[in-house]
């Protein structure tokens, strides 16, 4: 398929991802909780990141106490999560620079920006990249943001939505410009749902998959040739 067919796939995979998994409903997290939760997630599972967010809200009242807390015992309460160190310091300099440059520890004031200016500030605290900064931003404030992580990244390669050899940044520009704002957070979600449990890294389950008819994937490919 030509690029030009590219929107429609898109439209078609939204489509089909919806009725096997649902549309996905708005965020329930306030902007900081999803901020730590991201910070959380990255390198390892959905399972332990809800457990390593719960363990750090029964341990600490509110971000202030989290704040007061020293690196050791914040990573300890994060432990199983991997990477505990090194997500304890980052969580704690978010918020540190969040308290320092606002007074509080509050990112209310960031749904009174434009979008380019709240992704800049998301990206200037320590441990966030433009991953963590679009989740934000995208499901606490509705701002029109395609956060790409592992999942969204392969599949969109997968399924030819972007090419092989474009850096992230550019996917994430690419798959923006030809979803349909209101379905960001659909296809974002659903992609993840989608690459966990079909679509993985490593031997994807293609004979089983939905999204065969509109797949480019070299394995796909060589089957309908």
């Amino acid at each position: 398929m030509k690029d030009v067919d590219t929107p429609d796939r898109i439209a078609r995979c939204i489509d089909i991802l919806e009725r096997v998994y649902g549309v996905p409903g708005p965020a329930r997290s306030g902007p900081v909780d999803l901020l730590v939760t991201t910070i959380l997630s990255q390198n390892t599972t959905s399972a332990n990141t809800h457990r390593s967010f719960a363990q750090l809200k029964k341990a600490y009242p509110d971000y202030e106490s989290l704040l007061e807390a020293p690196d050791y015992e914040v990573a300890d309460h994060i432990r199983e999560g991997g990477l505990a160190n090194i997500k304890a310091g980052r969580i704690k300099a978010a918020l540190e620079k969040i308290k320092k440059d606002t007074g509080s520890i509050d990112l209310a004031f960031l749904k009174d920006m434009e979008v380019s200016e709240a992704r800049d500030y998301l990206i200037s605290l320590p441990g966030v990249g433009p991953k963590t900064a679009s989740v934000v931003l995208l499901f606490s404030f509705g701002m029109s943001l395609m956060p790409v992580d592992t999942h969204v990244n392969r599949l969109s390669r997968r399924l030819g939505f972007v090419p092989q050899k474009v850096s992230i940044e550019e996917a994430q520009h690419r798959l923006e410009e030809m979803t349909p704002r209101e379905k960001y957070c659909s296809l974002h979600v659903n992609l993840i749902r989608h690459g966990r449990a079909v679509c993985k890294a490593r031997s994807p389950h293609c004979d089983e998959c939905v999204l065969r008819e509109i797949c480019l994937h070299p394995s796909l490919s060589a089957q309908k040739g």
